[in-house]
């Protein structure tokens, strides 16, 4: 799923409120039907009950056909999945919604036609601002979910780039979290460490250095220099490299899905303050060895959004705990969850790859 924001104008942030009012009417009134129904009569009411019902709501209530049809039968499919999860005993009964409740519409049936450039239509609405930081696949697109979320709008797009999941990818899927302190940090809660082996080796680099400079220009000293501090290098690059063949073989031997982010790593490069440990830690090469060794051994590997990852607290609560790169531990106000901050973030990876596999709304 990729979210992204929205500026609506002014005529059409009204026209939003006005379908969600209109949106939260329904829901209620559904919910009303279902309960005196089945208190007068011991009659449950159904989603597809309701869903043949709504021309006549429409009749009744003009002002429905403000909405698009499809957000409309939608709304009553999330009051059917509430009474699903309270039947489940995955919630309580279904409550009747207030203006404070009901934040969100959803178009369950999005067509490419719907984007262009920045700009998304929606029916009813109209054509969106939409500020898409990274392209994606319109066509790929299935779902499209509009929601305002504390004084901002929102755009999530469900949208399907592999084929479904198997169930082994499913029990055998792992999140994987690149960093600097360890170099990767699993969602099974496992930490690669990063041996910075430039780090180790900067002192002898450092006087190799110092003894080609001191070398005459053009001397057979001064190549023989050379070649010595060149090959410092090299014995730094090739444990780098063997570290990386170790932990990318590790992973794709014991893990059938492999969710990472979709890093830009040359973009970050760019920063002088990480560009020194970015190389060394070897970001662009691990993922690429994960990848080939991946591709040969039948096994998958998702790339996936990177945005909040370790803000995010993913026991699923969805509360957002801003916090510095100092603080190494992930603490939750909402839930109470106390995590490695970037076990944390591996294990959001890991949902936003599985939510790519197998869209939910």
């Amino acid at each position: 799923m990729l979210r992204f924001r929205l500026e609506p104008t002014k005529e059409q942030e009204q026209t939003l409120f006005r379908t969600f009012y209109l949106c939260r009417k329904l829901y209620n009134q559904a919910l009303e039907e279902r309960i005196r129904s089945y208190r007068e009569k011991g009659i449950s009411i159904r989603y597809t009950d309701q869903q043949n019902h709504l021309p006549a709501w429409k009749r009744e209530h003009p002002e429905y056909k403000e909405v698009h049809s499809q957000v409309l039968q939608n709304v009553l499919q999330r009051l059917d999945q509430a009474f699903v999860n309270f039947f489940e005993k995955r919630a309580r009964f279904p409550k009747f919604k207030n203006k404070f409740m009901f934040r969100s519409i959803t178009y369950p049936q999005a067509r490419d036609t719907y984007f262009h450039e920045n700009t998304v239509y929606l029916p009813k609405i109209g054509g969106v601002r939409m500020m898409a930081h990274q392209p994606f696949d319109a066509a790929s697109v299935k779902m499209i979910n509009v929601k305002f979320h504390d004084g901002q709008w929102y755009v999530n797009l469900t949208y399907v780039t592999e084929a479904a999941a198997s169930l082994t990818e499913i029990q055998n899927a792992v999140g994987m979290d690149l960093g600097l302190l360890a170099l990767i940090a699993t969602s099974d809660g496992e930490f690669f460490e990063n041996p910075k082996w430039l780090q180790k080796s900067e002192k002898r680099l450092k006087r190799k250095q110092r003894q080609l400079s001191r070398k005459k220009k053009g001397s057979k000293n001064r190549e023989k220099a050379k070649h010595e501090l060149q090959g410092v290098h090299d014995h730094v690059a090739n444990q780098r490299k063997d570290h990386l063949h170790k932990v990318s073989r590790s992973l794709v031997d014991r893990y059938a899905l492999i969710c990472m982010e979709d890093l830009p790593v040359k973009e970050m490069m760019k920063n002088h303050r990480l560009a020194k440990s970015i190389a060394n830690a070897g970001w662009g090469r691990l993922t690429a060895y994960i990848e080939y060794k991946a591709k040969f051994a039948g096994k998958r590997v998702i790339k996936v959004p990177p945005h909040h990852t370790s803000q995010l607290c993913s026991s699923g609560c969805g509360t957002m705990v801003k916090k510095d790169l100092s603080v190494r531990i992930h603490h939750c106000p909402t839930c109470g969850l106390a995590i490695d901050r970037d076990v944390n973030a591996a294990i959001n990876i890991l949902h936003r790859g599985l939510e790519i596999l197998q869209p939910v709304s």
